[in-house]
């Protein structure tokens, strides 16, 4: 079985867009790296390689664009459902829905009390109760 890597953030589901962007930054990090040891040893099959990951990465940006448009018409067509999404209690429209656990909040920092931010105090996270994944997990 693959395992996924799903970088988490503080407050938020990710959207896949930034799946998308963690690999254009791949590929061109990469193909940056074959461009440097074709210059540094004049190897002509690295020069290729760094051609064939450019090209890749510039149809990963492309992929990246349309899934950044979609999430922002997701916004502007259904705010309540973005919402919902962002926080972790449905995915994405366009990712697998079979299987999909609401986004664990229990471990979420409370901005006012755990950040200090003076102005999130309307916006409070402490006490609430366990959050839907843990219940679906029977963690409670």
């Amino acid at each position: 079985m693959d395992a996924v890597w799903v970088r988490g953030v503080n407050g938020i589901q990710m959207h896949h867009v930034t799946d998308l962007q963690d690999a254009s930054r791949f590929l061109g990090n990469a193909a940056m790296a074959l461009r440097a040891a074709h210059v540094r040893t004049g190897t002509d099959h690295y020069a290729g390689i760094a051609a064939e990951l450019k090209g890749l990465a510039e149809r990963v940006r492309q992929l990246e664009d349309e899934a950044r448009s979609k999430m922002h018409d997701l916004h502007a067509t259904d705010p309540e459902r973005f919402a919902r999404c962002r926080d972790g209690h449905e995915p994405w429209p366009g990712e697998i829905p079979a299987g999909f656990i609401p986004r664990h909040t229990c471990k979420d920092e409370c901005l006012y009390h755990d950040r200090g931010v003076v102005d999130a105090l309307m916006q409070c996270t402490c006490g609430r109760p366990p959050c839907r994944a843990c219940e679906i997990g029977g963690k409670l």
